[in-house]
């Protein structure tokens, strides 16, 4: 599996709303209205992150809720973090 070049990762973009790339990851900051609400949010995306085996970073600050997916065998954004990436806007909305 191949890291995606600049390129490639913006074009991506471009269909991922919500996500950018940060720090060489794809992020994407959700604002849920209730604790609780972000929290199975949480939940759903970690089924399908072992479904997939593809594991995003999870960082739940009260309300907000950040992911963030890099291939970190690859040493970089591959395609693997772009479905991934769709899969959670499909899962949270986006």
């Amino acid at each position: 599996m191949a890291v995606l070049t600049d390129e490639q990762v913006d074009a991506a973009l471009s269909d991922l709303n919500g996500w950018k790339r940060e720090d060489g990851a794809l992020r994407r900051s959700i604002d849920f209205p209730e604790f609780l609400v972000g929290v199975d949010a949480v939940r759903r995306v970690a089924q399908a992150a072992e479904q997939q085996d593809h594991h995003p970073d999870i960082d739940i600050r009260w309300r907000t809720v950040t992911f963030a997916l890099v291939t970190h065998s690859e040493g970089g954004i591959t395609d693997k973090d772009v479905d991934m990436a769709r899969e959670i806007n499909g899962i949270v909305g986006g």
